[in-house]
């Protein structure tokens, strides 16, 4: 409900609220004197620089001093702003920008998605270059899109969002480019700067308190030529998801109580799922700057995020597909509805009795770390300018350990699936009953994913007298790139070594918590008994450890190495109220991907495949200053992005019932492009304050799809399913509109955001048509503000409309409409120690995702967030 809501009610108030101010802003305009503030606004912007900005209204005004000089259609945040927001890591941050959405399916921002396009479209930078980043979970794949749970808000000095780009900026982006930049040290405005704060953070749904811990030390010599910064931020946080699921599976023949048989999609099962992890993210930050002269500027970055990430997960499992024989399922009276293909889908009935029930509890000792180590230099001559810059980042993750054990019981299970719809029963044993169930064996399913790259850019830019054209910079950059994926299993069962078997009741010391209250739905499993933590650690893991036998899991080994080089060419113009840039980026990628392919015997053997693509990417920012206070803008460009690393992966594995039947991925995977478009205006009518529209296009020309093709691989004919790109890809196109207000001197002001896109995907012969992956066609963002004698105070909603995910069971995954409030509130003790809190997702909002056809995939609930906490600065 809502997303109609918000279209009926909230959205219609808001805009019309909005309005009604505009217009009395524009009858108040004529009696103002906004000339002498836009005059010094390139005055101020350049003052600010130098200053520390202490005031939501001030660092409000700074960003939209960033984003009235740029030549790009570009949104910008800078440290005030990022410190005043509850957010955590870098994402929850970018939630508040124009455009963008975030993935909260852990609770906390993880990745974005920009302008209708997939968070594997979309690219993050530190200080204009890449950041290594990694996952910790077996299950998520290795993709391009960056992993925000290692960058902290609290280490960065601003952000800029590039939605148009130019020659000089990287490719690899469709929706829009991040650039995170971290603090220099001759920013700062004294010579010696300390800063701390210290927080409690109390997670609702665990029940938990923990220390959030940040301090930055910053000093420069007296002559300016030198300085050194050291930011240090330490963070825990106890995290607990409950969750009801179900496991999609495939097709399979059910067959009734009376022999009739019906084909139709089925799922593995589902669960009742706690999930917990205690996160402990410590983040340093080192930056050296030397000015020997004027001229010269030099800055040496290193910066290191470390995140243990120890988790475990409880699943109280019912099974479906998981009981199948031969491709037949026995369900007694079952019940059915019809999927967008054609095909049924089983959504009630009686399964069993057979291992009705099972319980796999998961134990990971999970982790990601990044490192990046860069050196930036320029030097300022006459006429010209000269900038080189060379680094290195690598990053790390997975898990040491994943142990999962298994246990089965015998029952019936009767199941009535629907939307955000989870009814099970056991009819023939009580879920509280530890004794029902008994270990049946399990593993220990070692995942570790590594990336490198090394890069080295250099340019010069040119200043050009007597000319339409003021500037030409020319440049060159290289980047080499690895990223690998390894995975080791142990298996433990009956037969191994030092195996004993036991009972749920052996490692149980009673019921689960209350699980999922806010999700719960008729009919749901929401306590039952499981693994004592203590007991496990105890005598669970040292037998685990004790019968493993471990083995490479080469199916999912592979290694993609990339070498790319780039040249660009960029030249800024100025003639009258006309400003902005153009320029060409020729791009040549070559990559290398290596993995294992299953032999009919069922060994593996070595595989390797090499591509190569050049793109040109042009690209044209046109700035036309229609008045004082009104901007107009424009942009065409080119733009591409390069598929994520998993799908290159080479390897082949068969199937394991019909041998003549594979999967693979696909090395010869061509890149997405896009042709887009953006045509807007910008009104800063008054002080700190400016309206704003938007409209965008992008044309891009492919999407990827899985099909099965019949291939001849080593001599024999397969049938292999891989994913390919379409020959069409999808259209969208929206608009943004923008509004900030400083309410005159009464210490209120507002900022609000609305994006809306419609994005349509091609079609495939043989294929359902899809919803563009990650689209959300409407965004809303508003956030009230009041800051005086002190006191500052924030409420923020976000909010997004439905999302597309793949296909599923006939139909394709939706992400229910998501809305989330935040607050947070600061007061100062005196002006170098202040008092402050934060809420976050204040109504706890639940995260649901269904299949088109209305089959329930998830249903999470994360809780609600506070924090208390103390700043000191020096």
């Amino acid at each position: 409900m809502a997303e109609p809501i918000f279209k009926q009610k909230l959205l219609p108030q808001l805009l019309t609220a909005m309005l009604g101010a505009l217009a009395l802003q524009a009858v108040q305009a004529a009696d103002q004197a906004a000339a002498p503030a836009v005059a010094a606004s390139a005055a101020e912007a350049e003052k600010l620089d130098l200053v520390e900005i202490t005031g939501v209204r001030a660092t409000l005004k700074k960003n939209l001093a960033e984003k009235r000089e740029s030549l790009n259609i570009v949104d910008s945040i800078r440290a005030e702003d990022l410190g005043k927001f509850p957010d955590k890591n870098v994402a929850d941050s970018l939630q508040r920008v124009p455009g963008i959405s975030v993935d909260r399916s852990w609770g906390e921002g993880k990745a974005i998605f920009v302008r209708g396009t997939d968070k594997n479209l979309n690219m993050t930078q530190l200080n204009g270059q890449a950041v290594s980043s990694s996952e910790w979970w077996l299950n998520e794949p290795q993709t391009r899109s960056f992993n925000y749970d290692m960058l902290p808000s609290e280490i960065v000095g601003s952000l800029d969002v590039f939605k148009s780009p130019s020659a000089d900026l990287d490719e690899g982006s469709v929706g829009g480019l991040v650039i995170v930049r971290t603090r220099k040290p001759m920013e700062f405005k004294d010579q010696l700067t300390l800063q701390g704060s210290v927080e409690a953070i109390y997670s609702k749904l665990p029940g938990k308190t923990d220390p959030q811990l940040s301090g930055l030390l910053n000093w420069k010599n007296d002559d300016k030529t030198f300085g050194v910064m050291v930011a240090v931020n330490k963070q825990k946080r106890t995290m607990r998801r409950d969750g009801l699921e179900m496991f999609s599976d495939g097709k399979y023949n059910i067959v009734d109580q009376n022999g009739v048989n019906t084909p139709a999609y089925a799922a593995w099962g589902g669960g009742s799922a706690i999930f917990r992890q205690d996160r402990e993210r410590t983040t340093a930050n080192l930056a050296l700057q030397f000015r020997p002269n004027s001229a010269t500027d030099i800055v040496l970055n290193y910066m290191n995020s470390d995140m243990k990430m120890d988790n475990n997960n409880q699943n109280y499992l019912w099974q479906a597909g998981g009981l199948a024989v031969n491709g037949n399922i026995a369900v007694t009276d079952p019940k059915f509805i019809t999927t967008s293909d054609g095909t049924k889908a089983l959504v009630g009935g009686t399964v069993g009795p057979k291992t009705g029930v099972s319980f796999e509890p998961i134990y990971r000792n999970s982790y990601v770390k990044s490192d990046v180590l860069d050196l930036d230099g320029t030097y300022q001559g006459s006429t010209w300018k000269a900038h080189g810059q060379v680094g290195s980042t690598s990053s790390e993750g997975g898990s040491s350990h994943d142990y999962h054990f298994w246990m089965e019981g015998d029952t019936r299970t009767q199941i009535n699936m629907g939307p955000d719809t989870y009814g099970v029963k056991y009819l023939d044993i009580n879920p509280l009953d530890p004794k029902a169930l008994t270990l049946k064996g399990g593993n220990d399913r070692i995942r570790k994913m590594t990336g490198k790259e090394n890069y080295a850019q250099g340019d010069v830019t040119f200043d050009v007298d007597n000319s339409v054209i003021n500037a030409v910079k020319v440049g060159v950059k290289f980047r080499d790139n690895t990223l690998q994926n390894t995975r080791i299993q142990g298996t433990a069962g009956p037969g191994s070594a030092g195996w004993q078997s036991f009972s749920l009741a052996d490692l149980s010391s009673g019921a689960s918590p209350q699980l999922s209250q806010a999700a719960n739905s008729p009919g749901a499993l929401t306590q039952y008994a499981w693994f004592d933590d203590g007991l496990v650690a105890s005598k669970g893991i040292p037998m685990y450890q004790k019968s493993m036998v471990y083995a490479d899991v080469l199916s999912e080994d592979y290694k993609i190495h990339e070498k790319i080089s780039a040249a660009y060419a960029k030249a800024e113009y100025a003639t009258g109220k006309l400003r902005g840039d153009f320029g060409v980026r020729l791009v040549r990628t070559e990559q290398t991907s290596e993995g294992f392919a299953q032999l009919a015997s069922g060994s593996f053997a070595p595989t390797s495949q090499t591509n190569s693509y050049t793109d040109a990417l042009p690209n044209l920012n046109v700035v036309y200053d229609l008045s004082k206070e009104v901007i107009l803008r424009g942009a065409v460009s080119r733009a591409m992005a390069r598929q994520s690393f998993d799908l290159l992966n080479p390897g082949m594995v068969r199937d394991g019932t019909v041998l003549s039947k594979a999967t693979a991925g696909n090395p010869m995977l061509k890149p997405v492009h896009s042709n887009q478009a953006e045509l807007g205006a910008e009104w800063y009518f008054a002080d700190a304050s400016m309206v704003s529209g938007t409209a965008f296009i992008k044309k891009l020309d492919s999407f990827i799809y899985k099909n099965a093709q019949s291939e001849v691989v080593n001599g024999e004919t397969l049938t292999v399913t891989r994913p390919y790109n379409a020959d069409n890809g999808a259209d969208i196109k929206g608009f943004e509109l923008q509004y900030q207000q400083a309410f005159g001197n009464t210490g209120f002001g507002t900022v609000v955001n609305y994006t809306y896109t419609d994005a349509k995907a091609g079609a495939v012969a043989g294929q359902p048509r899809l919803q563009v992956l990650g689209n959300s066609r409407d965004q809303f963002n508003w956030s009230g503000y009041y800051e005086k004698n002190g006191l500052s105070l924030r409420l923020s909603y976000n909010y997004r409309s439905k999302s597309y995910g793949n296909l599923d069971m006939g139909g394709q995954d939706v992400n229910s409409a998501y809305g989330q409030w935040d607050a947070t509130a600061n007061y100062d003790i005196t002006p170098k120690l202040s008092v402050y809190a934060s809420a976050v997702n204040l109504t706890n909002e639940l995260v649901r995702i269904n299949t088109t056809d209305g089959l329930p995939i998830g249903v999470y609930e994360n809780g609600a967030r506070y924090g208390l906490g103390l700043r000191i600065k020096y």
